[in-house]
């Protein structure tokens, strides 16, 4: 049992991970060991504090095989560690370079990405309920200094989280950070004072990255010059951040439904408008990541300052259009014209049918020939000559409508221009279908020939309700 410091700083650690509740007994938890002294240090202060926490430990590793011999070398450091203390090992391995060439990423993302994919897919097979990693206070202060300088809200500030989950209730995983509060400097002198050896990596003094230089350069000069508790300090301001950004999360939740139409992609104007300012923008940041669209800052300004009748280009290949009443977001093509999207319902003969991109309703209504007068001549049919399912859909280009007291059959496209129909109105103007054949157009009246027979004992009508 160690004393002194060393029993100050377990006892610290264990203090952090119990208050944010990191881990619980019977977790068994996996430690991301690389060999460098952050991770083996958070090993060895487990393996003190693991009959306290009541938790099974195991060692997990991923060489990324960047730095040839020395990766190797670092792959058969966490080998002996975890067989010299009786532990499983969990270990793979992958080629950075050709991720990273694959998917258009640094590095460091990709390393980073190939590794997490490889902890997540541990934690779903439920061979562990947490893996631990060796992230630091220094850690933390570098990645919000990064994120400030880069551009970042509260989110970006909230920095290196606690805790991420993976799973659900049924089984609740998560990869945890249990040194958030720890000083590497105090890690190291832990390592020397238990006489445990580590590895250094040699990309970590390479100043081609970013981090590097914030690292050995940036932070140290803040010290120095304007702050000496620097870090800890850039560590509360992501604590506060978190908090923060827990509360505004929850309140986005609440508030995204009552302004956003997920099925038609758009804002409703009137109650977006009335948000508090910042509301606003969370909730437009949002309903854009729900659309895989992720907006800078300038991106969402774009997207609140945009007048009525006016359109704008975002990132990803979207469009963005206002009108009095709604902002609508859509795919846009490699002309930056807005892409249709398609919606076809099956309508029962009788049935009501929703129809969410256009806020409305259809039924066919069945009822005797007898109350016949009572409906418009040119919004009646034959049952008989019609199916017992019809289709609810949007036009298609080569759709063609035979309207009555019309002289020959045209094509949908045609009709819309003669009503001078445009834009998203125009794209999802819809249409009835009995099989192949379009048998009713919104505001145009039904085919002559698909009208009741003499004789017959019932009739057919299709009623739009709006669902405004």
């Amino acid at each position: 049992m160690y004393h002194g410091a060393v029993a100050k700083l377990a006892q610290s650690v264990l203090e952090y991970v119990r208050r944010l509740e990191l881990l619980k007994a019977g977790d068994r938890v996996a430690v991301a060991v690389s060999g460098g002294a952050d991770s083996v240090a958070l090993l060895r202060l487990l393996m003190e504090l693991r009959l306290e926490l009541g938790v099974v430990l195991s060692v997990v590793h991923f060489n990324h095989g960047l730095r040839a011999d020395e990766s190797d070398a670092d792959a058969q450091f966490v080998t002996l560690l975890a067989q010299r203390n009786d532990l499983e090992l969990h270990c793979d391995r992958g080629d950075v370079t050709k991720h990273a060439a694959s998917r258009h990423l640094s590095t460091e993302a990709a390393a980073r990405q190939l590794r997490y994919q490889y902890f997540w897919r541990l934690l779903e097979e439920k061979k562990l309920s947490r893996i631990a990693t060796g992230h630091t206070l220094d850690d933390q202060a570098e990645t919000v200094l990064l994120r400030l300088v880069r551009g970042a809200g509260t989110r970006g500030l909230a920095g290196i989280y606690p805790q991420l989950s993976v799973g659900g209730s049924q089984f609740p995983a998560s990869i945890v950070r249990p040194l958030l509060t720890t000083r590497r400097t105090q890690l190291e002198a832990y390592l020397k004072e238990i006489a445990q050896e580590w590895r250094d990596d040699s990309s970590n003094r390479d100043l081609r990255y970013a981090r590097n230089r914030v690292r050995h350069g940036i932070v140290p000069r803040l010290e120095r010059s304007l702050n000496p508790a620097v870090r800890e300090t850039l560590a509360e301001m992501a604590e506060i951040a978190r908090a923060e950004e827990e509360f505004w999360q929850a309140e986005m939740m609440r508030v995204l439904p009552t302004v956003w139409e997920a099925a038609r992609r758009c804002f409703r104007l009137p109650e977006l408008g009335r948000l508090p300012l910042a509301l606003r923008r969370r909730v437009v940041r949002a309903a854009a990541e729900s659309l895989g669209l992720r907006l800078e800052f300038k991106h969402v300004e774009e997207v609140l300052g945009l007048t009525p009748t006016k359109s704008a280009m975002l990132p990803g290949g979207w469009i963005l259009s206002r009108t009095k009443a709604a902002l609508q977001f859509d795919p846009a093509d490699r002309e930056g014209k807005a892409v249709s999207i398609d919606y076809e319902y099956a309508m029962p003969v009788p049935g009501v049918v929703q129809v969410p991109e256009i806020q409305a309703s259809f039924e066919a209504v069945v009822v005797r020939a007898d109350v016949a007068p009572g409906y418009n001549p040119d919004q009646v049919f034959d049952p008989a000559l019609l199916g017992k399912e019809l289709t609810v859909r949007n036009w298609r280009a080569g759709d063609r409508f035979w309207p009555a007291h019309s002289k020959s059959p045209k094509k949908v496209k045609e009709l819309l221009q003669e009503r001078k129909l445009t834009g998203r109105a125009r794209r999802l103007w819809p249409v009835v279908a009995s099989g192949p054949e379009i048998v009713w157009v919104r505001g145009f009246p039904a085919p002559a020939r698909l009208r009741p027979r003499e004789g017959a004992t019932e009739i057919l009508t299709i009623w739009e309700h709006s669902d405004v």
